[in-house]
């Protein structure tokens, strides 16, 4: 008989909403362990741009499950990339988890996002990247909405006032040895 896995505290949404940032501060912040999917991607597979130029958003999102599904296993704090949730494996996944999702105004991720073309959703030249940021995040939200168990803005405010609002949740129900109160 194995064990049940860890529940994990997951941030999901947008790109530029700060779930890596809030992530890293949030897992400090309660004594457990971070791990951001994208980066486990990146550290195994090299840079996301290049995996979507060579290999196409398929293979990426494929790669992208495995890692997810990685990260739940272990437990602890886990960002995941903005389009992750899209896959329905994912979606069956994150029932056994804590779900954050983070939002934040377009006139806020105009300023995080920078260079777009290290965002490759972001690149192309029939819209701004801002415009499809916004219509990416239209077509998700709903997605968004329907796996999150809670929903925190990190569109203004001091960060750290939205980690210890996460931290708040998440706490009371997390333990990690995975017993939930």
């Amino acid at each position: 008989m194995t064990s049940p896995e860890p529940r994990a505290i997951v941030l999901i949404g947008p790109m530029g909403a700060g779930k890596t940032s809030v992530g890293k501060r949030v897992a400090k912040r309660i004594g457990r362990p971070f791990r951001d999917t994208d980066a486990m991607i990146v550290r195994e597979h090299g840079p996301i741009a290049d995996l979507f130029a060579l290999h196409g958003e398929a293979h990426f999102r494929s790669l992208e499950r495995d890692a997810v599904a990685e990260a739940l296993r272990s437990g602890g704090v886990v960002s995941l990339g903005g389009g992750a949730v899209l896959d329905e494996t994912t979606q069956r996944r994150l029932r056994n988890h804590q779900v954050a999702l983070l939002t934040v105004a377009p006139r806020v991720v105009a300023r995080r996002l920078g260079e777009a073309a290290s965002r490759p959703l972001l690149a192309g030249d029939d819209e701004t990247p801002i415009q499809r940021w916004e219509r990416i995040y239209a077509e998700r939200r709903p997605v968004y909405e329907s796996v999150a168990d809670a929903t925190f803005d990190t569109s203004s405010g001091p960060l750290e006032n939205i980690v210890t609002a996460i931290a708040d949740w998440a706490e009371p129900a997390a333990d990690p040895s995975g017993v939930t109160s």
